[in-house]
């Protein structure tokens, strides 16, 4: 049975004041009601700092604080991230914050998964249900027979819970269907991935390269920021999109390429610009091997053969390949972000990364830049008694031999009795509505049917949480602690996040609810510290940052490392052969292409040409925004 977003979480017992839908996108408003004090442009009588988790960016930001309750949500101007602003969806979140429809206490389930029907307990019975589960799965199947769900920053607390408790299987549907195979396609290629946020260094691009990446739709704060700014100052764009985005008004060149043949569209510009002489010799001499194979590969690769594949014009795509070499080495191919969609996606990514290479965009101001981050030591933990044993997420772990963590819908899978060698017994979700983040949502079902055990760590009461057996309300970015925040990027910084308000009605922060877990199973020296602030200030001191400022302020300002060649950095790659690798002997030897070649989609038929279409002699019109 599927669980409808509409369908209720029924609570037994009266007076408690939630009844609450299966989703928070039927809210009330999303909180701004001036009624209740909440009037965004209300200033506060405290400012208080912290960083964002309406997405992956966190984006540091400044809470206004009126009489206990959030007026506004601003961009913190210290923030490397935000740069003092922030985007609709992280303004908006007080909508979380104050979401009527927020999960307010513990739950457990009071008749058969499935049927959301569930009473209300004590947070030390939830507690002690969760870790009575989780010890009975332990001890009857072992600790791999458990897999936890993680998404989000505040997961980490759950992580060092999965791996004090011994299971290896711990996984992120946004791992697989987001960034990795363009995280496996730069590590395969340069050696390093692109991390989070990206070192695409767009404000100083000459020419900027955008493939199904929607800059000023998806709310990439920082890169939209930058992208304004090169805009200004002249850079060009070039837009390969099905849809006529909001950026692709704003491009040189549109390319209405036919979906799922980006692959040869990116092969066929290679070939012009290395028949033509148009990429950076003298950097592919020193830092790259394999081009010649990749010329070889190309050599057919021509305008003519990828026009009746992606649909675009043979002129367009040499123009096009000219006026992207001809801005080198501030010429980038943007990486993208959500780049899993036809099954070749990191030979996509392997494609474009190649293609950065020729421009000589890796290490360039204006391409992709190598960054730094503060060292912040971690916090001594003991050694798990049970070393895990490698992740149940494929049947014989060897399909994605390059995935460099567990393939979520892959953990789904070995739930089902008779799929896996070791069948995975229970889940623990944090933060991920895996009904709707995994693929084939009748296989998420089939295993929530079979698993003994499923605890849900949850704000709203999303579709997965109708299917656990205890749910564990977790309090909100904008009222708890969580770990630091360093990463790699162009300017160091680390980042607190820390609680505006106090959690409302009888919600926990994630620490908390990890730690009192962790305690009922024998666990509890993985969390040494009575309260989180223990913990921060040991991370602090050790890094010799004052966590008093850091407060204060949100954020503390690292030294500023080299992050072009121009500014003198002489580029490392972590590959085989020390080098940018545009043949693979690493995919070669696992039996996988070496090179991108393109695969039309499921169901995809080349274009027929007709005679007014053919390609044509003389000189390459510059196409219009309308029909390139």
């Amino acid at each position: 049975m599927s669980v409808s977003r509409r369908q209720f979480i029924k609570i037994s017992g009266g007076g408690l004041g939630m009844a609450a839908a299966a989703s928070g996108l039927v809210s009330k408003g999303w909180g701004f009601d001036a009624s209740q004090g909440n009037d965004p442009r209300t200033d506060g009588d405290q400012v208080i700092p912290t960083f964002c988790e309406m997405c992956f960016w966190k984006c540091g930001l400044l809470a206004h604080v009126k009489d206990g309750r959030v007026t506004k949500l601003v961009g913190n101007p210290a923030h490397p991230l935000s740069q003092g602003h922030l985007c609709p969806r992280g303004t908006g979140g007080t909508g979380l914050l104050y979401d009527p429809d927020r999960i307010q206490q513990p739950l457990v389930r009071s008749e058969k998964r499935g049927e959301q029907e569930f009473r209300p307990v004590s947070w030390d019975d939830a507690l002690n249900e969760t870790a009575a589960r989780l010890d009975r799965i332990r001890k009857e199947h072992g600790p791999e027979a458990m897999a936890f769900f993680i998404h989000g920053f505040g997961g980490s607390w759950f992580n060092t819970l999965a791996t004090a408790y011994g299971t290896g299987n711990i996984g992120a549907p946004g791992w697989a269907q987001c960034r990795g195979a363009r995280e496996v396609a730069y590590e395969l290629t340069f050696g390093s991935g692109v991390g989070s946020p990206e070192v695409t260094d767009i404000e100083n691009s000459r020419v900027l390269t955008l493939m199904g990446s929607h800059l000023g739709e998806n709310m990439h704060n920082t890169q939209v920021q930058e992208l304004a700014r090169a805009i200004e100052r002249g850079a060009e764009l070039v837009v390969v999109d099905p849809r006529y985005s909001t950026v692709a008004g704003k491009a040189r060149y549109w390319l209405p390429i036919k979906p799922g043949t980006d692959i040869a569209l990116l092969l066929a510009w290679m070939h012009v610009i290395i028949e033509e002489g148009l990429y950076d010799a003298t950097y592919i001499d020193r830092y790259a091997v394999g081009m010649e194979q990749l010329r070889a590969h190309v050599a057919d690769k021509t305008p003519q053969w990828a026009f009746v594949r992606t649909g675009i014009r043979p002129e367009v795509i040499v123009e096009t390949a000219r006026f992207i070499a001809g801005g080198r080495p501030g010429s980038l191919i943007h990486p993208g972000r959500r780049a899993a969609w036809y099954g070749d996606d990191t030979q996509r990514g392997r494609a474009t990364a190649i293609l950065n290479a020729l421009l000589g965009a890796w290490g360039h101001q204006g391409g992709l830049y190598i960054a730094s981050a503060m060292s912040i030591p971690k916090v001594a933990l003991p050694k798990p008694e049970h070393q895990p044993l490698p992740p149940n997420d494929m049947p014989t772990g060897t399909v994605y031999p390059f995935g460099g963590e567990a393939i979520a819908n892959g953990l789904r899978d070995a739930s089902i009795p008779g799929t896996h060698a070791t069948d995975v017994k229970g889940w623990m979700v944090y933060a991920t509505n895996l009904i709707q983040a995994l693929p084939e949502g009748d296989k998420t079902i089939q295993a929530l049917q079979a698993l003994d055990s499923v605890i849900v760590v949850d704000m709203l009461p999303s579709e997965i949480a109708g299917w656990a057996d205890v749910v564990l309300p977790e309090a909100t970015y904008l009222e708890r602690h969580d770990d630091l925040f360093a990463p790699p990027y162009r300017q160091p910084f680390v980042a607190l996040r820390q609680p505006v308000i106090e959690p409302m009605y009888n919600t926990k922060p994630g620490w908390w609810i990890a730690k009192q877990v962790a305690e009922r199973l024998g666990l509890g020296a993985f969390y040494p510290f009575e309260h989180v602030e223990e913990y921060l200030a040991q991370r602090t001191e050790a890094a010799g940052i004052d966590l008093v400022e850091l407060s204060r302020t949100g954020v503390v300002l690292g030294k500023r490392e080299p992050t072009t060649i121009e500014e003198g950095v002489e580029p490392a790659f972590d590959t085989p052969s020390g080098k940018i690798e545009l043949y693979s002997e690493d995919l070669a030897a696992a039996g996988l292409l070496p090179m991108p070649e393109y695969t039309p989609p499921r169901g995809a038929r080349s274009r027929p040409v007709p005679p007014a279409e053919r390609p044509r002699a003389g000189p390459h019109l510059r196409p219009d925004h309308e029909q390139p």
